[in-house]
């Protein structure tokens, strides 16, 4: 594992010792012999940084993250972010699933760069690379001290999740919602529960993601979906759209927005695999249909955006509008981030 090229003592690299992200001896990796843990490995850390500058190149409607893991357990096999765990030498397939880097330092050291005169309290968003409320959270509970630092410091923030471990945090929420603005997107990109086991298997089901949805609006905490991703040949027939926007409006959510799959580098491989071994009548229409890229053709995207938007008028919600709280419609491209920057290896 590659931990040298992240810390002080690193060598044959041209960046300072204070850009370095921790100490030599700072990583202490761990297992639990507990049924949710099992082969799981967790290597803990102490972060020099945690609020993290998007690249400026990125699509992203917002400039700051915050990210407390890397690695994520959901094991969704498109998961857009495996490639950074090759800055590891770490497997982007299941050693992204297992390896998980804990930045266990997280909450104190958000504190502290809230409260830096040199901090003008910008939008933060959570959840834009790997899941803050994946299993992992449950054990390390760093998100309440993270929650706790936005909300003392009227910080505004969002979080794009899959974790229904969210709700834990739920009096959190609706505290910081009185005196910052916060914006809350569930991913739920259909509802098809064979569909789920096997292409997002350590996820909560679609069902109680909606479930958590309900929960929140009810707290007065205004939710969007987004309904990402829409898999082609797999969850994109008129009908399967139509009943997860149907469930989708049923939960209250204020907003519905669709993303259609797209294979980076290191997601594209792992999906394709499985693709192989669960639907290999499929794998040469993704050929062909993302011959030119990561993303499926525009016309393909144009048509998933007008069905869903259609169909989300019908059932009385929408997409998301301008002065909504901020929703994450596109994930980032790790290969945006250079090396040489501490956004790039801040294990996030």
């Amino acid at each position: 594992m590659r931990w040298e090229n992240l810390t002080v003592e690193s060598g044959g690299h041209s960046r300072a010792a204070d850009a370095a992200l921790f100490g030599a001896d700072a990583v202490v990796s761990r297992t639990f012999d507990t049924p949710e843990f099992r082969g799981i490995t967790f290597h803990e850390v102490r972060a020099r940084s945690i609020i993290n500058r998007v690249p400026g190149a990125s699509r992203m409607p917002f400039e700051w993250t915050v990210n407390p893991y890397r690695g994520c357990s959901h094991a969704c096999v498109y998961c857009f972010a495996r490639k950074s765990h090759s800055y590891l030498d770490l497997d982007t397939g299941l050693g992204f699933d297992s390896q998980i880097v804990v930045k266990v330092n997280a909450p104190d050291l958000l504190r502290r760069q809230l409260g830096s005169r040199r901090w003008l309290g910008e939008h933060i968003a959570m959840g834009t690379n790997v899941d803050c409320y994946q299993r992992a959270e449950g054990r390390y509970r760093l998100m309440p001290g993270i929650l706790g630092a936005l909300r003392d410091h009227a910080n505004p923030f969002s979080i794009l999740t899959k974790g229904t471990l969210i709700l834990r945090d739920l009096d959190l929420l609706v505290q910081a919602s009185e005196v910052t603005d916060v914006g809350i997107s569930v991913s739920v990109g259909f509802t098809d529960p064979a569909l789920w086991r096997t292409v997002e298997p350590g996820t909560p089901s679609p069902e109680r993601r909606l479930d958590a949805v309900r929960t929140l609006t009810e707290h007065g905490i205004d939710v969007g979906v987004l309904m990402a991703p829409v898999i082609p040949f797999l969850s994109d027939h008129p009908a399967q759209l139509r009943a997860t926007v149907r469930a989708i409006a049923a939960s209250g959510a204020s907003s519905v927005t669709p993303l259609v799959l797209h294979l980076r580098p290191g997601a594209r491989e792992w999906f394709m695999a499985w693709l192989g071994q669960y639907h290999p009548h499929l794998v040469r229409r993704y050929e062909r249909l993302y011959a030119e890229g990561a993303y499926a053709p525009k016309w393909y995207q144009r048509r998933i955006t007008r069905q869903v938007h259609d169909l989300a008028q019908e059932y009385g919600i929408g997409p998301a509008r301008a002065g909504m709280p901020r929703r994450i419609p596109e994930p980032p491209d790790p290969a945006d981030e250079p090396v040489s920057e501490p956004t790039q290896l801040t294990l996030i």
